[in-house]
C-alpha cells in the first residue's frame, strides 16, 4: 500500500469488502498461514512506504532479542491480502496475528470464535492499554470485550480552509453549522466554490454525514445502527442530518460536478491548493499530499484547520471526531498455544516502542500512544501534528468511519445511498428506509 498519508482510497476499497487489512507491516519472513517451521508465530501484512520500513525494523529487532519465538511475516499487496486471508480464516488457517481495522468485520470473527477475547491479557498488562489512547478501543471492543491491540497511527477527519481565500472573503472559519451554511452565497459570489468533495469515491461524502449524525444526535445514533437496533437509521436526528447535507447541497456548497471528481487521484485535494475551492472536509492523511503536491500551499501557511463545526442545539459533543482510530491486531483462536504467547509478547514488547514511535512522527504520523507532546513538538509538521493528537486524546467519542464499522453487506449499501443523497435523487426518509432494510443482516 502507498503512504498512509495519501492513500485513504486504497484501505477504504479494502474495508468495504473485507475490512480486515492494515496497512504498514511487513515481511521479514515468508512462512504460510499456521506454518510454523520458520520456528515462531505468523502474520501476513501489506506492503508500502513508510511503513513498511518501519515494520520491517519492529519486527527485526523484536525477534533478535526473541530467537526462540520468532514473529515470520509474509506481505501482500491489497487484493491478494483481501482474498487470502478471508480464504484462510475461514479454512481455520489463519496466520497468528491478523491485522485489521476492528468494526465490523472483526465483531464477525469476535462472534465466530475465530480471535482470542484479549480482556484477561489487558487486564493483565494494565499498562499496555494506559499508554494507548483511550479514543482508539472503541473499535477494538465488543459487547464490552477487547478483541484487538490498537497499533500505528491515527487519522481523524479534518476540516481544512485556504487561509488565502478567507482573507481575500474578510471570512473566519466556521465554527457552527449556521457560519458555515452563511460561507456559501459569498464564496460563490466570488467565483470561487465554497466546499471541495471527491464526490465520485462516494467515501467522501460519508464523511459528512458521519460527523453530522454525531453533531445532531450524539454517538448513541450510529452505535443503535452499529447494533442493528430495528428502524436506527429513522432516528430523528438521522433524519434531520439527512437534510441538513441536502440542504448544503442545493446551497451550492460543493464545487460544481463534484460527482465526476475522484479523490483516489487527489483532484479534491488539489482544487484547495490551487484556489479553487475555499473548505474541504478529509482525512488527516491529506495532509501530507497537500505538502507533497501542492508547491508551497503547506510550507507559506496557507493551509488551515479546525475541527468540524458544531450545530446548534444538537445533542454530540463538538469535541467529538471521527475517522481512524488506529490499525488493529487481533490473535487467531486456531493458534497453538505456544503462538498465542509470542504474539502477545510481541504485542506488548515489539509495538510501539520508542524507536517506532519516532519513525511514525518523522514519517508525517501521529502513533496511537499517550505523552508524544514533546516528541511532535520536534516535528517540522508539529502544528498539524499536535492538533491531531489533541483532538484524538481529547474526544470524548471517536467514531470510526462508517464502512469500517458495519459489516460489508450493509457498508456497500451505505456508499450507494449516500450518493443518491448527495444527488437530490432520495429523500432524508428514503435514506433512512433504504439503510433500514440493512439492519441486521
Amino acid at each position: 500500500m502507498e503512504q498512509k498519508l495519501t492513500s485513504r482510497r486504497s484501505f477504504l476499497s479494502l474495508a468495504a469488502l473485507v475490512p480486515i487489512a492494515a496497512y504498514g507491516l511487513t515481511a521479514c519472513g515468508s512462512s504460510g498461514p499456521g506454518d510454523t517451521s520458520a520456528g515462531g508465530a505468523t502474520i501476513w501484512a501489506l506492503s508500502g512506504q513508510p511503513n513498511e520500513a518501519i515494520r520491517q525494523n519492529t519486527i527485526d529487532v523484536f525477534n533478535s532479542s526473541n530467537p526462540d519465538g520468532k514473529i515470520n511475516v509474509t506481505f501482500f499487496q491489497n487484493d491478494a491480502y483481501k482474498t487470502k486471508i478471508k480464504t484462510a480464516i475461514g479454512a481455520g488457517q489463519a496466520p497468528t496475528i491478523i491485522a485489521g481495522w476492528g468494526g465490523g468485520t472483526m465483531r464477525a470473527y469476535a462472534d465466530a470464535g475465530q480471535i482470542e477475547d484479549l480482556t484477561p491479557w489487558f487486564e493483565e498488562n494494565p499498562d499496555v492499554k494506559d499508554r494507548l489512547l483511550d479514543s482508539t478501543f472503541g473499535a477494538a471492543t465488543v459487547d464490552g470485550k477487547i478483541y484487538a491491540l490498537p497499533t500505528q497511527t491515527v487519522t481523524p477527519i479534518i476540516f481544512y480552509y485556504n487561509k488565502e481565500l478567507f482573507e481575500q472573503a474578510g471570512a473566519e472559519p466556521p465554527q457552527t453549522w449556521d457560519d458555515l451554511m452563511a460561507l456559501t452565497k459569498p464564496f460563490n459570489d466570488m467565483g470561487i466554490a465554497p466546499l471541495s468533495l471527491g464526490g465520485q469515491s462516494r467515501w467522501t461524502s460519508m464523511m459528512w454525514l458521519e460527523y453530522l449524525y454525531d453533531r445532531v444526535g450524539g454517538p448513541e445514533v450510529f452505535t443503535a445502527i452499529y447494533n442493528g437496533e430495528a428502524d436506527a437509521w429513522s432516528n430523528p436526528a438521522a433524519v434531520k442530518a439527512n437534510t441538513m447535507i441536502q440542504d448544503l447541497v442545493k446551497a451550492n456548497g460543493f464545487i460544481k460536478g463534484f460527482t465526476s471528481i475522484t479523490a483516489d487521484s487527489n483532484a479534491d485535494q488539489a482544487l484547495l491548493y490551487t484556489n479553487k475551492a475555499a473548505m474541504m472536509l478529509h482525512g488527516g492523511w491529506t495532509y501530507g499530499g497537500m505538502k507533497n503536491d501542492g508547491a508551497g500551499f503547506v510550507e507559506g501557511g496557507k493551509l488551515g484547520w479546525v475541527n468540524f463545526p458544531s450545530v446548534t442545539g444538537g445533542a454530540g459533543d463538538p469535541a467529538n471526531t471521527v475517522g481512524n482510530p488506529g490499525g488493529y491486531e487481533y490473535i487467531s483462536s486456531k493458534a497453538s498455544d505456544a503462538e498465542k504467547e509470542t504474539a502477545k509478547k510481541y504485542f506488548k514488547d515489539g509495538l510501539l516502542t520508542d524507536e517506532e514511535v519516532d519513525a511514525y512522527i518523522k514519517s508525517g504520523s501521529v502513533p496511537v500512544v499517550k505523552g508524544i507532546e514533546d516528541k511532535l513538538q520536534e516535528s517540522e509538521d508539529k502544528e498539524f501534528l499536535t492538533f491531531v493528537y489533541e483532538l484524538t486524546k481529547n474526544a470524548p467519542n471517536f467514531q470510526q468511519s462508517w464502512d469500517q464499522a458495519l459489516n460489508p453487506t450493509a457498508a456497500e449499501a451505505l456508499l450507494s445511498n449516500i450518493d443518491q443523497l448527495f444527488l437530490l435523487s432520495i429523500t432524508p426518509e428514503e435514506f433512512a428506509n433504504n439503510m433500514n432494510a440493512t439492519l441486521g443482516k
